[in-house]
């Protein structure tokens, strides 16, 4: 049971659909996280297992974006969607992670590349394509969308093959389907492309979710880093999106709910 007391929750603008990622308040129990983030104007919480479904639900958030499965070591960053040899058990394991994220009533579900080890990108992106176009018709099916997340290889995730928006969107044009979208993370995507208002004004249709985070060190999004949130996420507005941005740093102060209610503020423009 939360040992939290509930109140009223903050007033925002309803602009942005805010959430925050799991992972970087492991600290904290779900319960407690849930109990906290719904005060501070969260609608959904990111990247849950099936077990935790239910705590979330229960206390009226949703999962914005479900996380991806693990089959006999295949399915995270590094082992994924770019090798063709990983194809068979990737079908196996997203059939029945989208049909758990169906049958939660939840909507989005991440997956990655891989890494390129040595596989140029041009091959990476056929094999991506191939791989992913065998469980699209399921995901339009269920109405679940498929997110691969951009991230960078140049200080976080050596050697990912989906570490630049033109590599995603070309993929995303290539499996041409609803059901399949980039997520962009803001973090990943200053080092790895910059410009990022004007990346996302000019590929909005290719992203269907958002993850932020300070630079350098993917820490506070306050004035303790480079990037400007208020400007970024008004870009974002601008585009007409009505996903889900998600708090994605991970707090370097010792009030780790602290921090996120302040970047729920920072981001509500």
């Amino acid at each position: 049971m939360s040992r939290r007391k509930t109140t009223e929750p903050a007033r925002l603008k309803g602009n942005i659909n805010h959430s925050a990622c799991r992972w970087c308040y492991d600290k904290i129990e779900l319960e407690d996280l849930c109990v906290a983030g719904k005060e501070m104007g969260l609608a959904a919480i990111d990247l849950l297992d099936p077990p935790d479904f239910k705590i979330v639900k229960k206390h009226g958030l949703t999962c914005s974006m479900v996380s991806f499965p693990i089959i006999d070591g295949l399915g995270g960053i590094t082992k994924a969607w770019n090798r063709v040899e990983h194809h068979e058990k990737l079908v196996q394991a997203y059939t029945q992670r989208l049909k758990e994220t169906a049958d939660a009533g939840f909507e989005r579900l991440i997956c990655f590349s891989g890494n390129r080890d040595g596989l140029d990108d041009a091959r990476g992106l056929d094999n991506c394509a191939a791989g992913l176009k065998r469980i699209l018709p399921l995901a339009e099916k269920l109405k679940v969308k498929l997110c691969m997340e951009l991230l960078n290889s140049r200080r976080d995730h050596p050697d990912y093959q989906c570490d630049h928006v033109a590599w995603g969107v070309e993929l995303v044009k290539r499996i041409s389907s609803g059901r399949f979208k980039l997520l962009y993370d803001i973090y990943h995507m200053q080092i790895m492309d910059g410009d990022v208002c004007d990346t996302i004004r000019e590929n909005h249709p290719y992203f269907d979710h958002y993850h932020t985070g300070g630079v350098p060190g993917r820490n506070e999004i306050d004035e303790t880093q480079e990037l400007n949130y208020p400007r970024i996420m008004q870009a974002i507005v601008a585009t007409g999106f009505k996903g889900y941005v998600a708090q994605e740093f991970v707090p370097k102060r010792p009030d780790a709910l602290a921090s996120l209610r302040q970047a729920v503020e920072i981001c509500d423009v």
